[in-house]
């Protein structure tokens, strides 16, 4: 297993920490994934149309998404008959090779912040309520502070009972400063955090704002106020638009993504509680239904459970217990 092997010696050329992390929150899937797949091809010998069928089933139980599903099958079955594949065993790899193709997509990956070189670099995080948006900006300060850099977090969700106090929260645990005004016009309190992020020379300002997708076009028009205001004030500001979704939530998250992303253009998306789900297919299939990178994802509780997205890293972390 060419390919296989190769991502193995990436994987453990990796920090170590970051292996753990992933091995760790990738277990649920894992298991759930990987044993499907060892037993079906002990089951069948010989290539067939049962075997591509229950194979179907396998991926689409996953959480890839259907349309990723019969795309990925499709190419699966031209390389069989291409390359003149007979025996399931010898279809490992290029399960794994496909999986990777379908995320890459022939792009170049970019799963780093874009950073502002002269000035603040500005994160607008969007995205439905309970899905984590306080905790991951928290979990990204908790990460810039560390590296000694100066974050101001903006309460731009006045919406919410309880999110700026959440916030807050996150502020004094990660030594973070914060503003933010009782019912206020969110706009109105980004353009005073701002002020202070310039004023005083922030490396990162952290947005965060209201969930309401239910009321589409009242959060359409605050997030366009919001932008707006961003851009006057910081030239090519918000640096990212990322859009948080809980990966529990399984294909719902594709169609948040898409609404989100028809209300503003959204740069890359958070994945997360991906410890808490045995589907993390929903990974490969948010990049292919909607062509957004996935920039981070949630792996666990802690503060440095948060890492930037590695899709190497990812497919090894699946397919490790692969046999053969």
């Amino acid at each position: 297993m060419k390919l296989f092997n190769n991502l193995k010696n990436i994987f453990n050329k990796k920090e170590k920490e970051q292996i753990n992390t992933y091995d760790k929150g990738l277990e649920k899937t894992r298991k759930n994934f990987t044993s499907k797949l060892n037993n079906l091809v002990l089951k069948y010998k010989k290539i067939d149309d049962d075997f591509f069928e229950e194979l179907e089933d396998i991926l689409i139980m996953a959480d890839i998404g259907v349309k990723t599903v019969m795309d990925f099958m499709d190419r699966l079955k031209s390389r069989v008959a291409k390359e003149h594949i007979e025996n399931t065993s010898d279809l490992k790899e290029i399960i794994v090779d496909e999986m990777f193709i379908i995320y890459v997509q022939n792009d170049i990956i970019v799963n780093k912040i874009k950073e502002n070189e002269e000035g603040p670099t500005v994160l607008l995080f969007v995205g439905v309520n309970g899905v984590g948006k306080t905790t991951t900006i928290g979990k990204l300060a908790y990460q810039f502070s560390k590296k000694g850099k100066k974050v101001l977090f903006i309460a731009g969700d006045t919406f919410r009972a309880g999110a700026i106090e959440q916030l807050k929260e996150w502020a004094l645990k990660t030594s973070s400063d914060i503003v933010y005004k009782e019912n206020a016009d969110a706009a109105s309190v980004v353009f005073d955090g701002l002020k202070k992020a310039k004023d005083e020379n922030y490396d990162y300002v952290l947005i965060d704002t209201a969930g309401r997708l239910q009321n589409k076009v009242n959060l359409m028009k605050e997030l366009e106020k919001i932008n707006k205001v961003i851009n006057q004030n910081i030239e090519g500001a918000p640096h990212e638009v990322l859009l948080v979704i809980d990966a529990t939530t399984g294909q719902n998250g594709i169609s948040q993504a898409k609404n989100f992303d028809s209300i503003t253009k959204i740069t890359g998306i958070v994945l997360t509680k991906l410890d808490g789900t045995a589907k993390g297919g929903i990974v490969l299939a948010i990049k292919e239904s909607t062509n957004i990178p996935v920039k981070y994802i949630g792996l666990g509780e802690k503060e440095n459970d948060l890492q930037v997205f590695d899709i190497e890293t990812y497919i090894y972390g699946l397919f490790k217990e692969l046999n053969g």
